[in-house]
């Protein structure tokens, strides 16, 4: 594998309109970047947010390039979908954050989520028959919608790419760029 495995790749990255994990953005972010992959930052509306930090303090403040009306599955080679309790209650709370993210998993696009991040699965309908892991507090809610919660640090099933806590982001941002590095299902 090169050293950029990602170049000519196009990778999407929700940010919510607040309560974003600023790490569980940035990391993903960066390694996908590094990787050699143009990043378009995706939410429900264009301009600037803030993220957090730990889920409580206030983080740095990113610009959103686009919105989720305004872009399709068929557009990126991936997803990423960032946690953080409150920004992962944002995106599957609107609905045009779980068109699109349904439609990601349905047109087999490879997704990697992190933490409170699956909230946006179970919402999709994108879980049932698939093995996850996500924040552990969120386990029934995966069980609940049909799909297969273990306690790993990531978790990759046909395309979608799990992991439960910022703890896990270097084992995630690999994991995520090697799903985003091979060929589509």
């Amino acid at each position: 594998m090169t050293d950029q495995p990602l170049a000519e790749k196009r990778i999407a990255v929700l940010l919510a309109p607040r309560g974003t994990e600023e790490v569980e953005f940035t990391d993903p972010k960066a390694a996908v970047e590094d990787a050699g992959a143009s990043v378009d930052v995706v939410g429900a509306e264009t301009g600037e947010v803030e993220t957090v930090t730990n889920d409580l303090e206030p983080g740095e403040t990113f610009a959103v390039e686009t919105t989720f009306a305004e872009v399709s599955p068929g557009d990126y080679d991936g997803l990423v979908v960032p946690g953080g309790a409150v920004g992962a209650d944002e995106l599957r709370a609107d609905e045009d954050a779980v068109d699109l993210v349904r439609g990601f998993v349905e047109a087999g696009v490879p997704v990697g989520v992190i933490c409170h991040g699956p909230w946006v699965l179970v919402e999709a309908d994108a879980v049932a028959g698939r093995t996850l892991t996500s924040y552990h507090s969120i386990r029934t809610d995966v069980r609940n919608a049909g799909g297969e919660w273990v306690d790993e640090t990531v978790v990759t099933d046909d395309g979608l790419v799990t992991s439960r806590n910022p703890d896990d982001l270097p084992a995630f941002c690999d994991a995520v760029v090697e799903a985003f590095a091979g060929e589509r299902t």
